[in-house]
């Protein structure tokens, strides 16, 4: 019998308005889940204390940025709050395709060019995308969660309540959608989520029932 062909990964989308708590979700994610991965996104906006080339963002000029679409570099990039923000589509093929799971937090702007570049057939993995919304219980809270970061000036809180606005407006184009409480439940959820995902048929390469069953408890 020949080798079980080696299962491709999953593309999981995790999108919230700015301040609706994705990145600490993401953090929680990688450290449950070894097989998870997190691609470095580019943007044009400088450096905030304690961030590192590299490992937070590859930080790039309005004119390297440019010069990356139109090579037709990025899986997805977005101007937010007068900056752009992209994801290298090579990082994220390359790791889908050996097996690794990629976890992309991104705005929506950015997850709706996901969704159709995919859905378009223009990926290699078309059956890879499992997209998840954050929506946040109120906006009082979510405007409460922007100010505590202390990281913003009045103007750009109100743009960024108005985008908000805007994007949870977009919530059902997501195939999940979490309203967020506290962070245990969510990464819970979230878990629940990304382990149903995994366990489809669909997604299990046909081996046998011992090395499915391997794979199975792999996920667990």
């Amino acid at each position: 019998m020949s080798a079980p062909a080696t299962r491709h990964g999953l593309l999981v989308i995790l999108s919230s308005p700015s301040g609706g708590g994705k990145t600490t979700l993401c953090h929680r994610l990688l450290q449950w889940d070894a097989n998870l991965r997190r691609v470095v996104t580019c943007t044009t906006r400088a450096p905030r204390a304690g961030e590192k080339e590299g490992q937070d963002y590859f930080f790039l000029s309005q004119a390297e940025f440019q010069r990356r679409i139109a090579a037709g570099e990025f899986l997805e990039y977005a101007q937010y709050g007068g900056q752009y923000y992209g994801t290298p589509r090579r990082s994220v093929e390359d790791q889908v395709a050996a097996g690794h799971d990629v976890l992309l937090a991104i705005e929506v702007q950015g997850a709706r060019q996901v969704m159709q570049l995919i859905r378009g057939g223009q990926f290699a993995c078309p059956d890879s995308l499992v997209t998840i919304f954050l929506v946040p219980p109120t906006m009082e809270l979510l405007e409460q969660r922007l100010r505590k970061r202390g990281q913003d000036d009045e103007a750009t809180i109100q743009q960024r309540l108005r985008i908000a606005r805007e994007e949870m407006a977009r919530w059902t184009e997501y195939d999940y959608a979490i309203v967020t409480g506290p962070i245990d439940r969510d990464v819970a959820h979230a878990k629940a989520i990304l382990i149903a995902e995994k366990c489809r048929t669909a997604r299990v390469p046909k081996g046998g029932p011992p090395w499915v069953r391997n794979e199975l408890l792999s996920w667990e």
